[in-house]
């Protein structure tokens, strides 16, 4: 008797401890969503000024950690999903500068490790869906040998694409190519075109802007973005319960151009069409938000709420300053420069297993710094060649632990590969213009003149008004050198050298250390 009731306690204690290993072990749900060209200004908790109303994100922060200093790797769409997908900064790719289009061929390698692929060898059930503007390759009605954009009219629509998110560590992929104005307009799922081409739409101007191109019957414009967090219901729906957790990358074509908030939103804001726009997007952030807790998985699932880059010229800056609105909030520039404007984004993570709600971290992170983290979340180590500009985030989700960041630099990139690098207080911009769209204009007159580089204090002067360059030359000097450091070494985290890839179309060697000469 004694006997017996020993075993039984040996196998309860056994399986408790069990129980209580998986529970301590238990990898997170993660959801990544991004959006598209939202500005630092258009969200009230990171800027309190704005008049835009989004309170379903703000109470999205509320239940989590905001990030006040949080960089993209690029001012432009293409190159920040590059980054966020690899861990490595976008310019390290065939990808110098701009983006690709809706009909431009694969650009991450499927030799490269991907924040899919890489969760995938953890049993995560891995999905995409939404925008990709990352390449794929169409199927042709011929063999025509393409090295960047196919002619739109030799795609054969009944073909399979190849090269695709599901062949980059996704298992369910379902989104189009390229921006929400850049044709083909078609539904990719799982590598089949979903709709029959059934019309050409033409260009449209103002708001609504976008290019004339190839359009299928289930391709609705201003129902995209709905689609999109249907789509993403869906899928929680169908994998909450299983026994594997799951990522969903979710990059929103909004509030990008063509501005098209559905019926039920227009004028709802006040201000105008993107204004509308954004009110939408926090609607269904909130609806997502509400799933994630009717499903009762809110504790141990990680939501990450961002955009790629600063917002848009297209928003109309000058209507809405008008109706004291600003998206870039109190920094300069927007989308495409090489000011904060550009590159500084809302940045947001909930995951109340292990971040206290209300918390706020000032450290600068980078959106190349969620492959590290979920490295780190799984308890795994990144090889040599993977992630080589990513660092945890991790050690931010609590105070006691952000001592171990060990983020020391970030490099800033605009759409003509203009660079700036940012280290502290100081950030240094390797050119005497913006970089991008906004003043002064790199293919204008506008930087006759100039000095030829660019100091700001951040901490002084976070409007970049006043440039110190020439004044501070042992800060200058020590940035030069961790820029040509990051460049030659092929990384800025610790490991073995790596390579560059070559630049694109003309495969010649890259080397951005010419501007010093």
């Amino acid at each position: 008797m004694k006997k017996s009731v020993l075993l039984f306690c040996v196998v309860f204690l056994s399986f408790f401890i069990s129980c209580e290993k998986k529970i301590i072990d238990e990898k997170p749900n993660i959801i990544y969503v991004l959006a598209d060209d939202l500005g630092y200004g258009d969200i009230n908790v990171f800027f309190q000024n704005g008049k835009i109303k989004t309170p379903h994100i703000d109470q999205l922060a509320s239940e989590g950690m905001i990030f006040t200093d949080a960089h993209t790797s690029s001012s432009v769409c293409t190159p920040t999903r590059y980054g966020i997908l690899t861990g490595r900064y976008n310019w390290r790719s065939k990808l110098k500068k701009s983006v690709l289009g809706g009909n431009s061929k694969a650009l991450i390698s499927k030799k490269r490790t991907t924040v899919a692929s890489f969760l995938k060898n953890y049993n995560y059930k891995t999905a995409f869906i939404g925008k990709w503007h990352l390449g794929w390759n169409w199927g042709l009605v011929d063999s025509t040998f393409y090295e960047d954009r196919v002619d739109i009219g030799k795609i054969d629509f009944n073909a399979d694409i190849t090269h695709s998110p599901n062949d980059l560590g996704f298992d369910y992929a379902y989104g189009h190519n390229g921006s929400l104005d850049m044709p083909p307009y078609v539904y990719v799922e799982n590598n089949k075109i979903t709709g029959e081409i059934d019309r050409v739409i033409e260009d449209r101007g103002e708001y609504s802007w976008f290019r004339k191109g190839p359009t299928a019957e289930d391709f609705i414009h201003d129902q995209v973005t709905p689609n999109f967090f249907n789509k993403a219901h869906e899928f929680i729906k169908e994998n909450y319960d299983k026994d594997q957790p799951f990522f969903l990358y979710l990059p929103l074509p909004s509030p990008h151009t063509p501005i098209l908030p559905t019926k039920d939103w227009n004028g709802k804001s006040g201000l105008n069409e993107y204004a509308d726009f954004v009110m939408q997007i926090d609607h269904h952030m909130g609806e997502l938000n509400t799933l994630i807790k009717e499903l009762d998985i809110t504790e141990n699932t990680m939501i990450v709420f961002t955009s790629d880059n600063g917002c848009s010229p297209e928003a109309n800056f000058k209507l809405l300053a008008e109706k004291d609105h600003y998206p870039s909030g109190p920094f300069r520039g927007y989308k495409a420069g090489i000011f904060e404007g550009a590159h500084r984004v809302p940045f947001i993570i909930k995951w109340p297993k292990k971040i206290n709600p209300g918390t706020v971290s000032e450290k600068i992170i980078c959106t190349t710094d969620f492959m590290a983290t979920i490295a780190d979340i799984v308890g795994a180590e990144l090889n040599d060649n993977e992630g080589e500009d990513s660092f945890s985030m991790l050690p931010l989700f609590s105070k006691d632990s952000e001592m171990n960041y060990d983020r020391e630099f970030t490099i800033h990139h605009s759409i003509n590969g203009s660079f700036a690098i940012r280290k502290g207080d100081f950030k240094f911009i390797f050119t005497n213009d913006s970089g991008g769209w906004s003043y002064p204009r790199p293919w204008s007159k506008d930087g006759e003149g100039l000095p030829k580089f660019q100091l700001y204090n951040l901490k002084t002067d976070p409007g970049e008004t006043k440039n110190l360059y020439g004044i501070f030359p042992e800060i200058e000097s020590n940035l030069i050198d961790l820029f040509k450091k990051a460049i030659t070494n092929g990384r800025t985290t610790v490991g073995d050298i790596q390579k560059n890839d070559l630049n694109f179309p003309s495969k010649e060697e890259w080397n951005p250390l010419l501007i010093f000469e």
